[in-house]
């Protein structure tokens, strides 16, 4: 289901130029198809297999991949070891450029215990500290690779070679939504360049068109997060649906010649989806129904805090109007150089949006049964990385990937919060205890909404695929 709403303003075009209709003004809410709620509706709310803790999910995505030595494995011996060789031998294929010298970049931040749940946090989270009693941190992740593109796709897909359903899809696809006028599956800002960024991300692949998920505005720029061509004022409601209709009688009466056809269908699903969207979508978009004392706790107005924070308080509002999966984006976190410049300022703008979006939740009374899921695709180095090898300040250094061992952290629905899972080893180098792979991950976000991972499949090609693949165990430790 791709661009519902480019889908219907390249047909209405087409029509027009076609019949030769007038356009007039818009009012819909009296005219959303009957069909919405209907049996056969593909959106419609589906049973999950057992009882959910958690009924959607907001997935916060930091592009690049976090320090976690610097934010929240903070490691004594790695502190004390700065400027060091590493001691722990790199396989014998390990290249990356600039580690010629292998050394050892101690905490570029310092750490205190924070909040309620008194967690080691880097003193650059301060808001984040403050409601530490509500993350899980996983400090014993692990992913399988350390190139952006194919570990990015396995942490939205669980693949990191294969085009798969994106775990948004996944999730539309196995338990529908509550709101039929809007999407089920929303990424706010996506990159769909550079660093691994791609529309694969959150595409269906090969589940059904209307699982696919709705891009909402553009890298960098939350301020202007529209779905495109989603209004045409000049056209009025009656003969808008009159549009509707006629083009969806042409479709299906192809599809009936065709019997079968993924993308007729999920072309009909779009029209009806994007007609209803219109009565909904923009008043759900505009934050200038917040008060001041909203926008100000997200940081909405201050620079630095801006455009995350506007990301965060969309996100709450779509989940709180019945979207089922939204995701957040945020670039900037591939630290080869100037990590001790990069890291601060990237922290300083999710911080206080994150923890107030985990405020606001919890005071509306959605965090409970909404999961929150923080992760970038992989960690870094606990050695430095100096692409002149040893000619470039410290200021200009970096970090390289690394999959072996990093942290992501979960909040809410079904959640333990203020506790730490699983640890990598005295140089936050490999996960040693409480390993938690991409595919437990995913495995335990869509057990907390009530879906066996193993249940959960789609036949195609002869196969049954799922979104763990033939992997995946539920990390019950961290559950209530």
């Amino acid at each position: 289901m791709s661009h519902h709403a480019n889908i219907l303003a390249r047909s209405r075009r087409e029509f027009l130029q076609r019949y030769g209709c007038g356009f007039g003004s818009m009012a819909l809410s009296a005219m959303l198809a009957p069909a919405a709620t209907g049996k056969g509706n593909p959106l419609a709310p589906k049973q999950p297999h057992y009882q959910p803790r958690a009924k959607r999910v907001i997935f916060l995505w930091m592009q690049g991949g976090p320090s976690h030595m610097d934010l929240f494995d903070f490691k004594p011996r790695l502190a004390a070891g700065g400027g060091q060789k590493f001691p722990i031998p790199l396989p014998a294929n390990y290249e990356a450029p600039g580690i010629g010298r292998n050394l050892m970049m101690a905490p570029i931040s310092t750490f205190s215990r924070q909040g309620k749940a008194g967690l080691m946090m880097s003193d650059w989270l301060p808001h984040l500290g403050k409601v530490s009693e509500e993350l899980c941190v996983l400090n014993g992740m692990q992913a399988d690779s350390e190139a952006h593109a194919p570990a990015v796709r396995q942490l939205h897909t669980g693949h990191s070679v294969m085009v798969r359903p994106s775990i948004g899809s996944w999730v539309t696809y196995g338990l529908g939504t509550e709101n039929q006028n809007l999407p089920g599956f929303v990424t706010l800002c996506p990159q769909v360049g550079g660093d691994g960024g791609s529309t694969q991300l959150f595409s269906n692949a090969f589940l059904p068109a209307i699982y696919q998920g709705t891009p909402i505005g553009e890298a960098g720029n939350a301020k202007e997060a529209q779905i495109r061509y989603l209004e045409d004022k000049s056209v009025s409601g009656k003969l808008q649906r009159r549009q509707v209709d006629l083009i969806q009688s042409m479709n299906k009466s192809y599809l009936q010649q065709l019997e079968s056809d993924q993308n007729m269908e999920g072309m009909i699903e779009s029209f009806e989806l994007a007609f209803r969207m219109q009565a909904e979508a923009p008043a759900v978009l505009d934050l200038a129904k917040e008060s001041k004392a909203t926008l100000d706790l997200y940081g909405i107005g201050e620079k630095a805090t801006d455009n995350f924070g506007r990301q965060c308080l969309l996100a709450r509002r779509l989940v709180e109007a019945g979207v089922r999966f939204v995701q957040i984006t945020d670039g900037g976190w591939d630290h080869h150089g100037a990590i001790r410049k990069g890291l601060p300022d990237r922290c300083k703008a999710i911080d206080q949006p994150i923890a107030a979006l985990i405020a606001d939740l919890k005071g509306r009374g959605l965090l409970n049964d909404t999961l929150l899921v923080w992760s970038g695709e992989f960690g870094r180095t606990p050695f430095e990385q100096d692409l002149s090898e040893g000619k470039a300040p410290a200021s200009e250094r970096g970090r390289e990937h690394n999959p072996k061992g990093f942290t992501a952290w979960m909040a809410g629905g079904g959640i333990k919060g203020g506790m730490v899972h699983g640890e990598t080893d005295e140089f936050a180098w490999e996960a040693v205890n409480g390993k938690v792979h991409i595919h437990d991950l995913h495995a335990t976000a869509l057990h907390l909404l009530g879906i066996d991972h193993e249940r959960l499949t789609y036949r195609y090609t002869g196969r049954d695929f799922r979104l763990t693949d033939v992997y995946g165990q539920v990390v019950k430790e961290i559950l209530t």
